[in-house]
């Protein structure tokens, strides 16, 4: 704490009185109502989206020895808007809710900037891994038919189509054992319309630009100003300790420190900032909500060398009584459901995150080459829709139901 307030006292020095006060009249004590990222523009509409009349604000307040938790929405805003600015993206302007096209720029440059960080700072593990994971992540969006957006509607169709083929081929009281997403899937998916996913590519643009809010900001102000610009989040109050002890192991010039910040960057990125968000997306529009995450579960395949498929990872296996006899059905589908929040971050942490930590620490140069690739060529090589009649086809077999032990 005392390495805390020493930073943010450099960052602050006292003026003369508080000759600046107009420079942030009406920018501090604000509680910013777009925090979660679901409307246009930045974090309030009430603070400037101009870097450079943000940061004559921020200097005022600093002069006049403004307690930094006063202007935290406008310390935020601050190095969003940098972040923004370096990225390419029009903090002002930026909507999720005007859908995929009117965004696919942005897509492909909120995690170009990520793989930015990581080529320009070694320790930065978890942008990188952002940067490389969002490939299968956008992949997913440009996944069109006929100018559609879909993740792609034929694509889920087919999906539960042959999910729900599959089942009609199970022994009647074996049905009992499937869990509730696999039926919904089969059910749901085939019905699935072009503004169901048209609405669920909004919820993702959401959830991209919410992680986009939190971890750009600390990032940006890192590489720019150090420590002690990261020192002066904790000050204002934007930490918690997770993220506080995350910054400790990038400040610690160790790769242990580096590998345990890539764990609890990923943990303040799934746990807390968009764990809602999924929540309220996976209940949404009667079971579409289920259907759409569940389908995206199954199709994804994660861009970070090394890590396997939800379904690779941790399959669908179930046992059950079924006329007094013990019977386990396993299919060639995920055993869990993406959207939910303890077997997403189980799968995150015992398998795309070590993979990235293997690849960052064993095989850099590799690393470099994939962050380094044109974006638009990465995700081309991630499209779900190439993959579709192989995926179909693997749905179609390995089911199985057999005597447990």
């Amino acid at each position: 704490m005392l390495t805390a307030l020493l930073g943010v006292a450099a960052l602050a020095v006292p003026g003369q009185g508080v000759a600046h006060a107009a420079g942030y009249d009406g920018l501090i004590d604000l509680a910013p109502s777009n925090a979660d990222a679901e409307a246009i523009g930045g974090l309030d509409p009430r603070l400037p989206t101009d870097p450079a009349v943000l940061g004559t604000a921020l200097s005022s307040a600093r002069a006049d020895g403004i307690a930094p938790v006063r202007y935290s929405a406008l310390l935020h805003q601050y190095w969003l808007a940098r972040g923004a600015e370096a990225s390419g993206i029009d903090l002002a302007t930026w909507d999720p809710n005007a859908g995929l096209i009117a965004n696919a720029t942005v897509v492909d440059r909120v995690y170009e900037n990520y793989g930015r960080y990581q080529r320009e700072r070694a320790e930065l593990y978890w942008s990188g891994m952002a940067g490389m994971a969002g490939g299968s992540f956008a992949a997913g969006f440009w996944d069109l038919d006929m100018g559609r957006t879909v993740l792609d509607v034929d694509a889920i169709h087919a999906l539960g189509n042959s999910v729900a083929s599959s089942i009609r081929g199970l022994p009647a009281e074996a049905l009992s054992l499937l869990p509730s997403d696999v039926r919904t899937l089969a059910t749901i998916g085939p019905s699935i319309t072009a503004e169901d996913v048209d609405w669920y590519q909004k919820r993702l643009l959401m959830m991209q630009k919410h992680i986009y809010f939190d971890m750009v900001p600390m990032h940006e102000a890192y590489l720019n100003g150090g420590r002690a610009a990261v020192e002066e989040f904790a000050a204002a109050r934007l930490l918690d300790d997770n993220a506080r002890i995350a910054w400790e192991g990038v400040f610690s010039g160790t790769k242990s420190g580096y590998s345990d910040a890539l764990f609890r960057m990923a943990s303040r990125e799934q746990n807390q900032i968009i764990a809602d968000q999924w929540d309220t997306t996976s209940a949404a529009r009667d079971g579409v909500g289920r259907a759409l995450t569940y389908a995206t579960t199954v199709a994804a395949q994660p861009s970070v060398p090394g890590s396997r498929s939800a379904g690779k990872a941790a399959p669908l296996s179930v046992t059950g009584y079924i006329d007094g006899r013990k019977l386990r059905l396993r299919a060639p589908l995920p055993g869990f459901n993406w959207a939910d929040r303890k077997p997403r971050w189980e799968y995150i942490v015992s398998d795309i995150a070590p993979s990235y930590q293997r690849l960052v620490e064993t095989r850099p140069g590799e690393m470099h080459a994939i962050l380094a690739m044109p974006f638009r060529d990465f995700v081309d090589t991630q499209r779900v829709v190439r993959r579709i009649p192989d995926l179909v086809r693997d749905l179609s077999t390995g089911w199985e139901l057999v005597q447990a032990q």
